[in-house]
């Protein structure tokens, strides 16, 4: 999981708090597609601390949670409903009759 923050001094200062509350942070640029100057790329944090930790110092810097695990072309989940998986249909439905 990273946190992306647009100052360095505030990825540090995050990075920091991370590594004293015992967890592994590091900080890297991040490169986004598109950007052609290098020194508007923002900062990000990569850590194994939990989210909900990583959420509130991104909160504090204003900056956004990253979910660097999520695959863009992994097939999304089926819908479930109390942990069973909803039947989908097979074709569109017919509201006329078939003549």
């Amino acid at each position: 999981m990273r946190g992306i923050f647009f100052d360095e001094d505030d990825a540090r200062a995050a990075a920091l708090v991370l590594v004293r509350g015992g967890f592994a942070a590091e900080v890297v640029r991040e490169r986004l597609a598109g950007e052609d100057d290098d020194e508007d790329h923002p900062w990000a944090v990569v850590t194994d601390a939990p989210e909900i930790q990583l959420e509130m110092l991104v909160e504090t810097y204003d900056g956004w949670l990253d979910h660097d695990d999520e695959d863009p072309g992994a097939p999304p989940e089926p819908p479930t409903r109390a942990g069973f998986v909803l039947p989908l249909p097979d074709a569109p439905k017919r509201i006329k009759r078939p003549e």
